[in-house]
Order: C-alpha cells, then sequence, then structure tokens
C-alpha cells in the first residue's frame, strides 16, 4: 500500500540513497581509475595504441568488477536484513509480548510517556506488528532496503559512462598531449559529477565537487607518479 506523501512538491531525497549511492560510485570510480590506469601507462612511456588498449582494457574489467562487487556486497546486505525480520516473525509467534513492551519501551526512548508509548505499541501491533519491529525496531524501511540488482546495474552503467569519457579524450588528444589532455578533461567531469551528485541528492554543490575533485586529482598524480617511477620503454 503505498502511502501519500504530505508534501508532494516537496519529497524527500533520502529514498534516492539505493541507486544514487551506486551511480555516484560507480561513476566516480569509473572516471577515476580509468583516467588514472591511462595517465599511469602514458607516463612510463608506451605508445599511444598501447594506452588506449589499457584504457578499453580498464574500462571493461572495470565495469563487470563494480557490477560484481556491488550486486555481492548488496545481496550480503539483503540477506541480512531477511534474516532479521525472519528472526522478529519468529519471535512475534513465540513471545508476542515481550515484543510489545520491547516496541513500547522504543517508543519511552523517543520520548512518549509509558501511558502513550504502550497504547502506540498495542495499536501498531494490532494493525501490523510484524512491520512496526521491522520499521522501528530494526530501521528497516521500503525506501532503503537494499536491492542488489539495482545497485550492479546503476554501477555497471555509470562505471561505463565515466570511463569512457578520460578514454575519449585519450584517443582524440594530439601526439605528446595525452596526459594533459586527460588531465583537463577529468577535473572538468569530476567537478561537474560532484555538482550534479550534490544536485540530485540536494547536498551543497561546491563541497560535493571539491571533494570529488580533490580526491581523483590524489589518485592521478599517485598513478602518474608510479608510472614514471617504473616506466620502460615499451
Amino acid at each position: 500500500m503505498t502511502v501519500p506523501s504530505a508534501h508532494p512538491d516537496d519529497p524527500h531525497y533520502i529514498t534516492r540513497s539505493g541507486w544514487l549511492r551506486a551511480a555516484v560510485l560507480g561513476a566516480n570510480d569509473g572516471i577515476v581509475s580509468v583516467s588514472s590506469l591511462i595517465v599511469g601507462v602514458a607516463a612510463a612511456g608506451p605508445d599511444p595504441k598501447t594506452v588506449i588498449i589499457a584504457g578499453i582494457a580498464g574500462l571493461t574489467a572495470g565495469a563487470m568488477s563494480m557490477a560484481a562487487g556491488e550486486y555481492v556486497s548488496v545481496s550480503s546486505q539483503s540477506d541480512t536484513e531477511k534474516a532479521d525480520i525472519a528472526r522478529e516473525k519468529v519471535a512475534l509467534r513465540d513471545d508476542p509480548e515481550t515484543e510489545l513492551v520491547e516496541l513500547a519501551a522504543i517508543y519511552r526512548e523517543r520520548g512518549l510517556s509509558e501511558a502513550t508509548a504502550m497504547q502506540v505499541a498495542r495499536e501498531l501491533t494490532e494493525r501490523d506488528a510484524l512491520g512496526a519491529h521491522v520499521r522501528d525496531e530494526l530501521g528497516l524501511s521500503e525506501h532503503l532496503a537494499a536491492n542488489p540488482l539495482q545497485a550492479a546495474f546503476t554501477s555497471a552503467v555509470t562505471f561505463s559512462v565515466a570511463a569512457a569519457i578520460p578514454l575519449a579524450a585519450a584517443w582524440f588528444a594530439p601526439d605528446g598531449a595525452v596526459i594533459p589532455v586527460v588531465l583537463i578533461v577529468t577535473v572538468a567531469t569530476l567537478a561537474i559529477l560532484g555538482a550534479l551528485g550534490a544536485k540530485a541528492g540536494a547536498a551543497p554543490v561546491l563541497r560535493a565537487s571539491a571533494r570529488v575533485v580533490v580526491w581523483g586529482v590524489f589518485a592521478m598524480a599517485v598513478t602518474a607518479g608510479i608510472g614514471r617511477l617504473f616506466g620502460v620503454s615499451v
């Protein structure tokens, strides 16, 4: 059953947290990892064709890794949630009175009086005992429930799209200018990515963009340094 929003013109953004987290993680990882790989390989001195091949390999492997990693990790979270819900079902069946007292205690801790807390607990238990315990004892909700397929698909797609940007920059960069072109394009894209993620979640734009750019540049600088340190002509 869908409950209508009390303010449909001003929705809460927490309902986006599941896919938004996966999208931001995938996009950020895509552009940073592939940019770092391209810069690191280019700093080692190989020809442009080798740099492009390395970038394509990084995009492909990274997208598959993100999808698999998100699916496995979010599935583990989902399994834990389901196990806790199953335990609540058993507890409600075997010892409903103790569960009622436990629910009332939760409401007392939130500021309700003893009598009001017990009344609220009884009324919610009569309506949907399991739902009340899942929501108020376990802290789970329909909007925030783990969705492995959604997380895997979102991360893989956003990783691929973001990773294609530095790869395209390297492809079209003039000879000898792969590193500066990729760096400039990557920094600009990271700033835009941070702003878009902040807008989607109604967070401060400047802070989000700065955070994404700083860590992205740091990752590329470290990788480029390693490439120059251990680089050999190919």
